[in-house]
C-alpha cells in the first residue's frame, strides 16, 4: 500500500455502450467504476450484447451520488437505489434507470471487466480455478430447497469478490462450484485458497483444482482440453484440498506457495498419468 489518488476526468480505460460509460481508474490492486447510465438505460437491453450472458454476472459493490437505479433478480425480487446510499447487488441480475435523471454511482467491486466486450472465442493462454461444493445432494437434502439456494448464493457472492480482487474472471457458476480463470498461476492458486476459506466459513467443505493451459474463452465459458484437465484435477481432490498440476507447480516457483506430492493420477479421459501437487494450506 502506498498513498495515492486518482481523477476520473484522467480515467485509464473509458468503457462506452448505448445509454452510458464508465471511466476507471487502477490503484495497484484495485480497479474503481465511475458509472454514468442515461435515462432509458437498461442492462439486458444495452450491456448484455457485450457481456453475452443473460444476466449480468457481475458483484457491484458502491455509492450512489445521483440518479435512482432499480435492479431485479431473477426471481422477480427488485431493490431501487437512489442518492447518498451505498449499495450491493449479487451477481445474476437485471437493472435500470428509473426516471429522466441520469444515474451516476461509484463502483468498487467489479470494474475490473465489466462493460468489456468480446466477440466469439479468443484464443488464450490462462490458470483456470474449477472448485466443487463437497457432498452438496446431501447437504442439499438436509437443509431443504430455500436454505440451500440461499447458502449457495452466498458462497457465489464471496467466490464472486475473491476472484476479482485476485484480478480474476469468474466465467460462470455450476450449481455447486465455480469456473474461474486468471492471467497468472500464483493468483489463481491463492484466489482458490481464498474461495475454500470463505466457504468454510459458512461451513460449507470444497475441493479444487488448478492448471494452465491454452483455452478457447467466450464471454461466458471456457472450452478445450486445459479446461477438462482442470475438472479432472478437481475431482481427484479431497475434501477442503486444492489440486494443481505440474505446469502449475513450474509456473509459480518462487513464490512462496507450499506443496506437497500428491502422486501420480490417472485422470480420466486423458492420456498417461500426471503429476499432481496439494497446496499447503496456512493455518
Amino acid at each position: 500500500m502506498r498513498l495515492q489518488r486518482r481523477r476520473f476526468a484522467d480515467a485509464t480505460d473509458v468503457r462506452r455502450f448505448p445509454h452510458g460509460q464508465v471511466d476507471v481508474v487502477e490503484m495497484d490492486d484495485h480497479v474503481i467504476g465511475r458509472m454514468t447510465y442515461e435515462s432509458g438505460w437498461r442492462w439486458s437491453t444495452d450491456v448484455k450484447p457485450i457481456a453475452g450472458t443473460e444476466w449480468c454476472q457481475f458483484h457491484h459493490v458502491g455509492y450512489v451520488i445521483s440518479g435512482r437505479l432499480r435492479t431485479q433478480m431473477p426471481d422477480g425480487t427488485e431493490l431501487e437505489v437512489g442518492p447518498g446510499e451505498v449499495f450491493e447487488l449479487p451477481p445474476g441480475h437485471d437493472a435500470w434507470v428509473v426516471g429522466d435523471e441520469p444515474w451516476v454511482a461509484i463502483d468498487f467491486e467489479a470494474m475490473r471487466t465489466y462493460g468489456r466486450g468480446a466477440s466469439g472465442a479468443e484464443r488464450t493462454l490462462a490458470s483456470i480455478v474449477i472448485t466443487d461444493i463437497v457432498d452438496s445432494t446431501r447437504r442439499a437434502s438436509d437443509l431443504g430447497g430455500s436454505a440451500w439456494r440461499d447458502l449457495v448464493a452466498d458462497h457465489n457472492r464471496r467466490a464472486s469478490v475473491v476472484i476479482d480482487r485476485h484480478r480474476g474472471r469468474l466465467v460462470k457458476t455450476t450449481g455447486d462450484g465455480v469456473l474461474a480463470q486468471f492471467d497468472g498461476a500464483e493468483r489463481a492458486v491463492r484466489a482458490a485458497d481464498a474461495i475454500v476459506a470463505a466457504a468454510t466459513e459458512l461451513g460449507l467443505e470444497l475441493r479444487a483444482g488448478v492448471h494452465s493451459g491454452e483455452v478457447d474463452a467466450t464471454p461466458d465459458d471456457l472450452r478445450g482440453i486445459a479446461v477438462h484437465t482442470t475438472a479432472r484435477i478437481m475431482s481427484e481432490a479431497a475434501a477442503g484440498e486444492i489440486l494443481v498440476s505440474a505446469t502449475v507447480m513450474d509456473l509459480v516457483e518462487g513464490s512462496g506457495l507450499r506443496f506437497d506430492d500428491a502422486g501420480l493420477r490417472e485422470l480420466k479421459g486423458l492420456a498417461g498419468k500426471r503429476q499432481l501437487f496439494r497446496l499447503v494450506r496456512e493455518g
